[in-house]
């Protein structure tokens, strides 16, 4: 089976060690791997937990490299979305190889440090950058008390088209491209599919969107927060961070700390986060690349 994976891919590999595509019957060595850093890894763990190792729903595939004494070094999703966790040198080097191969991500993302020294292996003469954002990665251990908001609850099947409209407005002011257009049913179907698992907060009022909250990644360590949103016209009140101070009192009771990213360059919403009780962490990048 390995050697099949092999040929097939066409792998980097060097005498003693490989990167290969990671089976089904790697699953808990993969989520045992991942655990030791949750923070950083909650988004590929949470795929693997979701929708096992081998799907088409986790948009790319998952790859494992092991070194001389065949332990993981580091896994690696390649697809949509390039995500590494690189314990060695030489699994990074590998991963970057391997990606030179496969076909152009719309995203590279990842701390700040790993990504520059990813890009500097996988990046080719001409490669077109639609742009870098630099991000904060924060995380709330505990949430702040305050007062409650009335209303805010998981979404459901009746509010997707306004979850959907508001999701897409984000993505396309965030990486440029309206995901609405690129992939419609794919955007769709993952949009419901998260509905379904009860992983969209929102408060709504007379039909009115005016605060939401996706989660994105879950494991039993972390949840991985996206697509914070509070209606323009609500914004400055102190709704957003009421509601987010609240989900966190919510979603702790389950996991032991919550994060999220955000743009460096917002100030005003790192203190809106700050007032939710999040915390800086790291320096993260995401590359942006413009399909041929």
């Amino acid at each position: 089976m390995r050697q099949e994976a092999k040929a097939e891919v066409g792998y980097a590999c060097d005498r003693q060690v490989q990167a290969l595509p990671l089976l089904e019957n790697e699953k808990d060595e993969a989520l045992s791997f991942l655990a030791q850093r949750p923070l950083h890894t909650v988004y590929m763990a949470s795929l693997i937990r979701d929708n096992g190792v081998e799907s088409k729903l986790n948009r790319g595939r998952l790859y494992g490299y092991r070194g001389s004494h065949g332990h993981l070094e580091g896994i690696a999703l390649l697809g949509h979305a390039t995500l590494i966790e690189a314990r060695s040198e030489s699994s990074l080097t590998a991963f970057a190889r391997l990606a030179q191969q496969s076909s152009l991500p719309h995203l590279i993302r990842g701390e700040e440090d790993l990504v520059g020294r990813f890009w500097r292996q996988y990046g080719k003469p001409g490669q077109s950058v639609s742009h870098i954002s630099r991000e904060l990665l924060m995380e709330q251990i505990t949430a702040p008390r305050g007062p409650e908001i009335t209303g805010l609850r998981q979404a459901t099947l009746a509010d997707l088209e306004g979850v959907i409209k508001v999701n897409s407005e984000m993505a396309q002011a965030e990486s440029g491209t309206d995901p609405l257009q690129r992939d419609p049913e794919g955007f769709r179907y993952r949009t419901a599919r998260r509905v379904l698992r009860g992983r969209n907060w929102i408060w709504t009022e007379g039909g009115k969107l005016l605060f939401k909250a996706d989660i994105i990644a879950e494991t039993p360590q972390v949840i991985y927060l996206e697509g914070i949103y509070v209606e323009p016209g609500e914004r400055g009140k102190g709704y957003g961070s009421l509601c987010l101070a609240q989900l966190g009192r919510i979603l702790l009771r389950r996991t032991g700390s919550i994060c999220l990213t955000l743009n460096a360059n917002q100030r005003k919403t790192k203190k809106f986060y700050g007032k939710a009780g999040y915390c800086f962490r790291s320096y993260y990048d995401t590359i942006y690349l413009r399909a041929a």
